[in-house]
């Protein structure tokens, strides 16, 4: 008998309109379904304007509105309905790690303030002793030292200072973090590195990922299944080596098709695919449907029976 996964976050038809009723409203996400499991990385891509942050903010309950339908479920627990108590153990329980590490690290706050801000707002620490070895222990985790405790945020690169901010979030022992494009502003040099550490933490850990980015080359190194987002839709969900390998919506392949390749030969002849969106907006009732195990993709019927001539594993 093979064991049930569990179901650490789910959502389940969630839109969300900024500026409701207006002539400026916006549906950053529309009707998203879709599960994450204890223990896994679920990648999130798109363009940027896609709604991926927008669904990572929403998780977490980060917008002074609450979503328009639909339910977000951690753990079980309604999130949308956490106030209080339960809204701050929640808080602790689910963290997030921000795209540019420059402007999420207050620049008047040493890095031992910075990364105790979970453990003093939650009680965690003894007394300053214990404080101190919290965060002496969170920074030899992520590759820093010792030395790193009374520095400033400036004096730091680029990649220190997002794993600084991975060690703040990882300061209130949480379950699940949404990671925000946390590479995105880092040099290609260091992107690996913060990748790798961020695996290495997950297995120490035990932690859950939401890993959203727009570059589909570096998300399948981490990501044990991958959504597609646009205009706040999800296109196509599957395992890693489904969507990178086999993918299906011709957005996921117009996505691919633009990934530069370093050999330069290949580089020449790449012939970047154009995506019509137009199907989008035609009318037609479309959803989810599975066209091979695990392999989901937003179509009509019609397409669905197409999509599943031509599908491989």
């Amino acid at each position: 008998m093979v064991e049930e996964r569990k179901k650490l976050v789910e959502l389940k038809n969630i839109d969300l309109i900024f500026n409701k009723g207006k002539r400026n409203a916006n549906k950053a996400i529309n009707n998203v379904s879709f599960d994450i499991y204890e223990g896994e990385t679920f990648g999130l891509v798109g363009e940027s304007g896609s709604g991926k942050t927008t669904i990572g903010r929403a998780i977490l309950k980060l917008y002074d509105k609450d979503i328009d339908s639909g339910e977000i479920l951690f753990d079980g627990k309604d999130v949308i309905k956490l106030k209080g108590e339960e809204l701050k153990e929640f808080r602790a329980e689910a963290q997030m790690i921000f795209q540019d590490p420059q402007a999420s690290l207050n620049g008047r706050m040493r890095v031992k303030d910075i990364v105790a801000e979970g453990i003093d707002v939650n009680g965690l620490a003894k007394d300053a002793d214990d404080r101190t070895k919290q965060v002496e222990d969170l920074l030899k985790l992520v590759g820093l030292n010792h030395d790193h405790l009374t520095r400033y945020p400036h004096e730091f690169s680029g990649g220190q200072r997002q794993r600084i901010g991975i060690a703040r979030a990882l300061a209130v022992r949480p379950k699940f973090i949404v990671a925000d494009e946390p590479i995105s502003a880092l040099d290609v040099s260091i992107q690996a590195q913060v990748v790798n550490l961020m695996k290495d933490i997950q297995k120490k850990e035990g932690l859950t990922y939401l890993f959203i980015a727009h570059d589909l080359s570096m998300v399948k190194y981490i990501s044990d299944r991958i959504g597609v987002m646009h205009w706040g839709k999800i296109l196509e969900i599957g395992s890693a080596d489904q969507v990178y390998n086999h993918s299906i919506h011709p957005y996921t392949k117009s996505l691919l098709s633009s990934i530069p390749s370093p050999d330069p030969i290949f580089e020449r002849q790449r012939t970047p695919i154009v995506y019509d969106p137009t199907a989008e907006t035609d009318g037609q009732v479309r959803e989810m449907r599975e066209i091979l195990p695990g392999h989901f993709v937003f179509s009509t019927e019609e397409e669905a029976a197409e999509y599943k001539k031509t599908a491989t594993l």
